[in-house]
C-alpha cells in the first residue's frame, strides 16, 4: 500500500478546485437557495478582500469599490426604475386617450397635454380644444367604440427580455381599459432592473443571497415609483415581500426608493409638479362619530377581499386544470372584448381606473364640474369658495349614484376573471377602485343623512345647519384602503402608502381603523392574502412567517427515510469511485447527499450539493490528468492509501460543507419550522449522538404543515 500523493512521480496531489470553475455555487431553476450557505460564502469573500487590501494600493482601491458597489447598484436601480415608470405613465396616458381621439398639432400628446397650450379653451370647456379631435369627428361623425386589445404570455423571469416585454405590454394592458393596474407589475419591472445591475457586479452575481438583498431594495423602488410613496415602498418590501431584510438592506432600500422617486418627479409624468398620484385637499376635519361608517367600510373591505381571493383562486385553478389554460391569448381577447362592450356605456367604467379614483377622492369645490358635485346651491350663499356647506343632492348626484353602483358590481365581477391572465396584471388600483366607489356612495349617504337630519343626536354636536361637516371624498379614500387591505392583508405599509399617495396625513386614524378592521374580518375567513394564495396555488415552496405551527410533532415524524422506505442515499468519505458517485447522481434526483465516514458507522462529516458534484467531476475529467471512472473520490484532507498502479484519486473536499445544520430526532417540529424560516435553510440533517438518521428538506416541512392543516401535501411541486 502506498500514498496516492507519491504516484506517477508527483510530489503532491493537486486539488483542482483551488482554481474556480464556472457555475460552482449556483442553483437549478425552481430550487430554493440555502441562505446560511450564501451568508457563509459572502463572509469568506469579504474576509479575503479585507486581507488583500493591505497588500497594495490597487487591492485597497478594489476593496473600496467592493464596499461601494451596493450603493452604486441602488443608484442605478432608482434611476432606471424611475425613468421606466415615467415613460410608462406618459405612454399609458397617451394610449388611453388615443382610443377616443388624436392631437392634430402633435400626435404624441395626450388629451390633457394637447389642450395645455391652447388659447381657445375656456374653464368650463377645459377638456375641449380645437387641437384635440375625436375619431368619431374625424371619421364617421358619431360615437364609435374603440378598445385596444393586447395580451402576451409572460414568463416569470427577471431577465433583460422580460424587462423589455413587461414594459411594453404594461402600457398596452393598462391603456386597453382592462380592470388591472400597473403598480404591481412596476415592482416586477424594478426587480428586473435590480437583477440586471446585479449581474454587473460579481459581489451579487455570484451570491444568490446578496442578489436577493438587491431585489428587496428594488421592490421598494418599484412601489416608490408606482405610487409616489418612497417610505411606503420601503415598508412594503419589509412587511410583505422580503424573506431576509437586514438593517443594511433597509438603508439601501430607502436610498433606492429616494432616487427612483426623485427621477420620477423630474420626469413629471402627471403634469402637476407633484409626486403623489391622487393628491387631495380636504377642508373639513373628520369627527369621532364618523369612525362607525369608517369601520363599516373596513368590514366591507374584508368581505370583498375574502370573496375576491376565493373566487379568483377557484377561477385560476380551473384555468390550470382544464383546457382553458391552453388558450391564453383567446382568453385575453374574450375578457378584453367583454370589458369593452360592458364598460363603455357607463362613464365611470369607460375612463381609466386612475382617473376614476382621482375623481372619487376629490372634494366638491365651487369649480368642480363632475356629476358627483351636482348639488343644489343656495343662491344667497356668501361663504368662501373652500368652505362650502353641506347641500341637498341634485339630479346629477343621484344619476352618479346608480351609475357608481353598476360600476361597482361590474368591477367586482370582471376583476375576478381578469387578474391572473397571461398579461402584466396589478391588483392595487382595481381593489382601490372598488373601495373608492363603495366609500363615495357611503359618504354621500352619510352627507345627505346629516343634512336632512342634523337634529339627530349623532349629528347635533358637530353638524349644525349650514356647516360643512361630511366629506364624501374621505370616505372614498378610506374605502380604497379597506379593500386593498382586505385583498393583500397589508397594514402598516398600506396606511403609509395611502397617506403618501394622497397627501392626506391628517387622516391616518380613519385609514388605520379601516385597514385593521378589514384585516380582522378577512383573517376570520382565512389567513392568506392574494399573493400567498397564488403562491400556494402554484405549489411554490414558500414558508410564510405569518403562519403559526402549534402541533406537537417531532423531527423523527417528518424526516426521510421513513419506516419501510429505502435507506438514505449517502456518500462515503474515501471509499466510492467516480463511477459510483455518477451512478448515484443518475439514479436519484436529490439536491445533495450527506457524507459519512462509512456506511457501517454512518458518522456524519458533511454535506455535498448535487450540482457541485456534477460540475466538479465534469471539470476534473477535463482538466486533471489521470481521473477516470475507477478513481477514488475522497473528501478528507489527505488521500487514502491505495494499491500500487491505482488511478489518481479525486479530491472534492472544497465542495464539502463541513458544518451542515443538524437537529436531533427528538427536536420538536415547531422548533424545526422556526429554524427553516429564520435561517432560510434548504435542508437539515437529523442525527442521534453524531450518527446520521435522516434528512428534512424545506419541501418536507411544507408537506407536513399542509398535512397538519388537512390540505393536500402533494400540492408542493418545486424544491
Amino acid at each position: 500500500m502506498i500514498n496516492a500523493g507519491d504516484m506517477n512521480g508527483s510530489g503532491n496531489l493537486m486539488d483542482f478546485l483551488d482554481e474556480p470553475f464556472p457555475d460552482v455555487g449556483t442553483y437549478e431553476d425552481f430550487h430554493t437557495i440555502d441562505w446560511l450557505r450564501e451568508k457563509s460564502r459572502d463572509t469568506d469573500r469579504h474576509r479575503k478582500i479585507t486581507s488583500k487590501s493591505k497588500e497594495s494600493i490597487w487591492e485597497f482601491i478594489k476593496s473600496l469599490l467592493d464596499a461601494w458597489s451596493g450603493w452604486v447598484v441602488m443608484l442605478l436601480i432608482g434611476l432606471l426604475a424611475g425613468t421606466l415608470a415615467g415613460v410608462i405613465d406618459l405612454a399609458v396616458d397617451w394610449m388611453t386617450d388615443l382610443k377616443e381621439g388624436v392631437c392634430l398639432s402633435a400626435f404624441w400628446y395626450s388629451h390633457e397635454q394637447c389642450c395645455w397650450t391652447s388659447n381657445e379653451t375656456t374653464f368650463d370647456d377645459r377638456d375641449k380644444c380645437p387641437q384635440w379631435q375625436k375619431w368619431s369627428e374625424l371619421l364617421v361623425s358619431q360615437s364609435e367604440i374603440k378598445t385596444i386589445l393586447s395580451g402576451f404570455i409572460i414568463r416569470g423571469y427577471l431577465g433583460k427580455w422580460t424587462l423589455l416585454i413587461k414594459t411594453v405590454t404594461l402600457v398596452l394592458v393598462v391603456s386597453s381599459g382592462l380592470s388591472l393596474g400597473k403598480e404591481g407589475p412596476l415592482v416586477h419591472v424594478a426587480c428586473c432592473c435590480g437583477n440586471f445591475f446585479s449581474s454587473l457586479f460579481s459581489k451579487y452575481s455570484k451570491n444568490e443571497g446578496k442578489r436577493r438583498e438587491v431585489l428587496s431594495a428594488a421592490a421598494a423602488a418599484g412601489v416608490s415609483v408606482a405610487f409616489g410613496a418612497p417610505i411606503g415602498g420601503v415598508l412594503f418590501s419589509l412587511e410583505e415581500v422580503s424573506y431576509y431584510f437586514p438593517l443594511k438592506t433597509l438603508w439601501r432600500s430607502f436610498f433606492a426608493a429616494l432616487v427612483a422617486a426623485f427621477t420620477l418627479r423630474s420626469i413629471n409624468p402627471f403634469g402637476n409638479s407633484r409626486l403623489v398620484l391622487f393628491y387631495v385637499e380636504y377642508h373639513t376635519p373628520w369627527y369621532m362619530a364618523e369612525l362607525f361608517p369608517f369601520i363599516l367600510l373596513g368590514v366591507f373591505g374584508g368581505l370583498w377581499g375574502t370573496l375576491f381571493i376565493r373566487c379568483n383562486i377557484a377561477w385560476c385553478r380551473r384555468r390550470k386544470t382544464t383546457r382553458l389554460g391552453k388558450y391564453p391569448v383567446l382568453e385575453v381577447i374574450v375578457i378584453t372584448a367583454i370589458t369593452a362592450i360592458i364598460a363603455y356605456p357607463n362613464p365611470y367604467t369607460r375612463r381609466s381606473t386612475s382617473e376614476l379614483i382621482s375623481e372619487l377622492f376629490n372634494d366638491c369645490g365651487a369649480l368642480e364640474s363632475s356629476q358627483l358635485c351636482d348639488y343644489i346651491n343656495d343662491p344667497n350663499m356668501t361663504r368662501p369658495v373652500d368652505d362650502i356647506p353641506d347641500r341637498p343632492a341634485g339630479p346629477g348626484v343621484y344619476t352618479a349614484m346608480w351609475q357608481l353602483a353598476l360600476a361597482l358590481v361590474f368591477k367586482i365581477v370582471i376583476t375576478i376573471f381578469t387578474f391572473g391572465m397571461k398579461i402584466p396584471s396589478g391588483l392595487f388600483i382595481p381593489s382601490m377602485a372598488v373601495g373608492a366607489m363603495a366609500g363615495r356612495m357611503v359618504g354621500i349617504g352619510v352627507e345627505q343623512l346629516a343634512y336632512h337630519h342634523h337634529d339627530w343626536i349623532i349629528f347635533r354636536n358637530w353638524c349644525r345647519p349650514g356647516a360643512d361637516c361630511v366629506t364624501p371624498g374621505l370616505y372614498a379614500m378610506v374605502g380604497a384602503a379597506a379593500c386593498l387591505g382586505g385583498v393583500t392583508r397589508m397594514t402598516v405599509s398600506l396606511v403609509v402608502i395611502m397617506f403618501e399617495l394622497t397627501g392626506g396625513l391628517e387622516y391616518i386614524v380613519p385609514l388605520m381603523a379601516a385597514a385593521v378592521t378589514s384585516k380582522w374580518v378577512a383573517d376570520a375567513f382565512g389567513k392568506e392574502g392574494i399573493y400567498e394564495a397564488h403562491i400556494h396555488l402554484n405549489g411554490y415552496p414558500f414558508l410564510d412567517v405569518k403562519d403559526e405551527f402549534t402541533h406537537r410533532t417531532l423531527a423523527t415524524d417528518v424526516m426521510r427515510p421513513r419506516r419501510g422506505e429505502a435507506p438514505l442515499s449517502v456518500l462515503t468519505q474515501d471509499s466510492m469511485t467516480v463511477e459510483d458517485v455518477e451512478t448515484l447522481i443518475k439514479e436519484t434526483d436529490y439536491n445533495g447527499f450527506p457524507v459519512v465516514v462509512s456506511k457501517d458507522s454512518e458518522r456524519l462529516i458533511g454535506f455535498a450539493q448535487r450540482r457541485e458534484l456534477i460540475l466538479a467531476i465534469k471539470n476534473a475529467r477535463q482538466r486533471q490528468d489521470g481521473v477516470v471512472s475507477n478513481s477514488i473520490v475522497y473528501f478528507t484532507e489527505e488521500p487514502p492509501e491505495l494499491p500500487p498502479n491505482s488511478p489518481h484519486p479525486l479530491k472534492l473536499r472544497r465542495i464539502l460543507n463541513l458544518s451542515p445544520f443538524t437537529v436531533t430526532d427528538h427536536t420538536p417540529m415547531e422548533t424545526v419550522v422556526d429554524i427553516f424560516r429564520k435561517l432560510g435553510l434548504r435542508q437539515c440533517l437529523v442525527t442521534r449522538s453524531g450518527r446520521l438518521l435522516g434528512i428534512i428538506t424545506k419541501k418536507d416541512v411544507l408537506r407536513h404543515m399542509a398535512q397538519m392543516a388537512n390540505q393536500d401535501p402533494e400540492s408542493i411541486m418545486f424544491n
